[in-house]
């Protein structure tokens, strides 16, 4: 779905789901206070639970993946939070499939020498 390694935002603000590429990179640009040229990932909430938008700069052009839930809604922070909260990968899989992303914690790495 997404290259490893990539940044991937959570937006906190819900956005109108009628916004495609230049207003979601505008959403980024000043709401966020991130460049939408990055190469990050930036994923928008509706105002409704069931609904999520990405947006992602390839080098090439924009990317806008759409998601809907039919029967459940997504997990998402509180919406009087302003800002946005960085996402590990196994989180934002996690989120795209309803469940709860809070819960997914990375283990801590391992120093582990050789004598």
């Amino acid at each position: 779905m997404l290259s490893t390694g990539i940044r991937i935002w959570l937006a906190f603000e819900p956005v109108d789901m009628r916004l495609s590429f230049d207003g979601l990179a505008a959403r980024v640009q000043h709401g966020l206070g991130r460049d939408p040229y990055s190469g990050e990932c930036f994923v928008f909430r509706g105002k409704g639970a069931g609904k999520l938008k990405m947006l992602v700069w390839d080098g090439l052009g924009f990317w806008i993946h759409y998601r809907r839930l039919e029967k459940a809604g997504f997990v998402w922070p509180q919406i009087n939070d302003r800002g946005m909260i960085e996402l590990t990968q196994a989180q934002f899989v996690v989120l795209t499939q309803g469940l709860d992303w809070r819960r997914v914690r990375v283990p801590e790495k391992l120093s582990v020498s050789i004598a």
